[in-house]
């Protein structure tokens, strides 16, 4: 009892002085925010003696002193693992429900218990193969956001949310090439390039699930399925 109270105890001074060397940090930061920004965070990193500076939509890296600033990508070699990256996708996920959910085609199916949003270009290879790997995840309510960013592709958005029936011809054209017929109607395009922008969605498919976590790629199948269970 006495050890794991002292354990405890300890535990709890440890992180009280970590909080104290962040803010620290944090404090000598303050003549910098002309070169970075406003500080909105600064948190120990994975190395002893290192920082992590949380600055708007961007992560760095200083030393205790806040003598050296570092801009770049922290890995485990090991692991084979971008853990800036990783950080990031916690630090600046979004809340699913307030997405714009209205800007996008709605898919469900089986139950639509679970839940995943994503941005997507009919012109995007490796958004054809998310769509073929979709085909055995079920039990799911799929948000479409169409983000037309190559050329050509916003004519067969258009076209594609213009028909009768926008799921089905999405998925005629992303998983059996059948092209839809040209067509005019008001469409969210320019809404969903704002939004894209917001996101600092740069390229697609980009996955957002229900912990709002975004997913900057491609998943295969079995990696859908795990985040989807794990993110419910």
């Amino acid at each position: 009892m006495f050890r794991t109270l002292l354990l405890l105890l300890l535990s709890v001074s440890l992180a009280h002085a970590a909080g104290d060397k962040s803010a620290a940090v944090k404090d000598s930061l303050k003549n910098y925010q002309q070169l970075i920004g406003p500080v909105d965070q600064v948190n120990p990193a994975p190395i002893s003696g290192l920082y992590e500076v949380v600055t708007g939509d961007h992560i760095f890296y200083t030393d205790e002193k806040a003598e050296i600033l570092i801009d770049g990508q922290m890995f485990d070699l090991k692991a084979r693992r971008n853990l800036t990256e990783a950080r990031a996708r916690t630090l600046f996920a979004v809340e699913f429900d307030k997405l714009p959910l209205e800007l996008a085609v709605k898919k469900v199916k089986g139950d639509g218990s679970r839940k995943l949003a994503y941005f997507t270009d009919p012109n995007c290879g490796y958004c054809k193969k998310l769509e073929q790997e979709l085909v055995s995840i079920d039990n799911v309510t799929l948000y479409l956001f169409m983000y037309p960013i190559f050329n050509g592709s916003a004519e067969k958005v258009q076209a594609v949310r213009c028909s009768k029936d926008p799921v089905k011809a999405w998925d005629q054209l992303m998983q059996n090439g059948v092209q839809p017929k040209p067509a005019t109607c008001k469409v969210p395009t320019e809404e969903v390039m704002a939004l894209g922008r917001k996101l600092k969605v740069n390229g697609t498919p980009a996955l957002i699930f229900a912990n709002g976590v975004i997913n900057p790629g491609y998943l295969p199948a079995d990696k859908l399925e795990q985040a989807l269970n794990e993110n419910k």
